[in-house]
């Protein structure tokens, strides 16, 4: 056993001996729970802010954006971390449950389809080709890369993705697919995109998705694919650039926390969500996001100084939102 691990079992037998609590069990603690591809800027918001606020503690799940969304509305925690809009059933659920919340856009993100860097084929894919891939009718049919461009070759397709609860799988399915949730269900999946990195990193003919900070991370591992929106339009790689001129499409999106409403009385929340309003633009930049403008954060601020709940997105997810149309529409709201 190492010395510290030691100091630290007798140290809190040592205060139970006593009567007294471990310092930990005092500390006051906000919940989050969530989306993986917003894990990234919530764990380094929460890092930062214990570090600045002694006595504070912030757990961050990651159980994807519909998973994440069903703890919330039962009231189990005080943050959900979203890569998409909440929808009408999720607005249903928290109704039912008396959950009130907040909706608060943190950053965008380029959604990245990434391959092997040792594909040398395969250098670019219109949106045409990636439904061809990844929708349902292709299950069990198209299993080979020729069958999608016989320019491709006669190899097998190895796919890895987001698993069903979460929010880039909703994402991914809507703007390739052209329905939520309508996907092939013979792929690798997984709500831990750190899995979907590592499977796409081991095989030469493998292609997988997810939000571009895990691609950022792993640029020596995997090589992103440009995407051709439609005929007639360049391919356009992701990045921060593409991204704020809106030429990243369909697959750039707005990344979103909600707050509950009545955690908002806690001063723990109410000091970490102003904290992550100050420190957003910031630390999305840091892991590979695009942080949206001051004005984007500070009218988050006066929506939870103003009592202003809800969403603006109507339950629903809406393919190619710019940062542009955001910004004007949290000034509206």
């Amino acid at each position: 056993m190492k010395p510290n691990a030691l100091k630290t079992i007798l140290a809190t037998s040592a205060l139970a001996f006593f009567g007294a609590t471990p310092l930990t069990s005092l500390a006051q603690v906000v919940t989050v729970d969530g989306s993986s591809t917003v894990y990234p800027i919530t764990e380094g918001i929460a890092e930062d802010f214990q570090k600045a606020n002694k006595g504070y503690k912030v757990t961050v799940g990651v159980s994807g954006t519909g998973g994440g969304f069903k703890k919330f509305c039962r009231g189990e925690t005080d943050i959900s971390d979203a890569s998409r809009p909440i929808t009408a059933k999720e607005m249903e659920a928290c109704k039912a449950a008396g959950v009130e919340y907040f909706e608060l856009p943190v950053a965008f993100d380029a959604l990245t389809v990434v391959i092997n860097p040792k594909n040398t084929w395969l250098k670019q894919a219109t949106v045409a080709e990636l439904k061809a891939v990844w929708e349902p009718a292709s299950q069990g049919k198209v299993l080979r890369w020729n069958q999608v461009n016989p320019a491709w070759p006669n190899e097998p397709m190895k796919l890895f993705g987001p698993g069903a609860d979460s929010g880039t799988f909703e994402y991914f399915t809507e703007a390739i697919v052209g329905k939520p949730k309508s996907s092939r269900g013979d792929f690798t999946a997984s709500e831990d995109d750190n899995v979907l990195v590592q499977g796409v990193a081991g095989d030469v003919n493998a292609m997988g998705y997810f939000g571009y900070a895990y691609y950022a991370e792993n640029t020596n591992r995997l090589k992103a694919l440009p995407i051709i929106a439609a005929p007639g339009k360049p391919a356009v790689s992701p990045s921060a650039v593409a991204v704020e001129n809106g030429s990243y499409q369909p697959l750039s999106r707005p990344i979103f926390i909600y707050v509950k409403a009545a955690s908002m009385a806690k001063p723990e929340v109410k000091k970490f969500v102003e904290f992550y309003m100050e420190h957003g633009a910031k630390m999305a930049n840091e892991v590979k996001y695009v942080g949206l403008p001051a004005s984007v954060y500070k009218s988050n601020l006066k929506h939870l100084t103003d009592g202003k709940k809800g969403t603006v997105f109507g339950g629903k997810n809406e393919v190619g939102v710019s940062i542009l149309e955001l910004v004007n529409r949290e000034a509206k709201n």
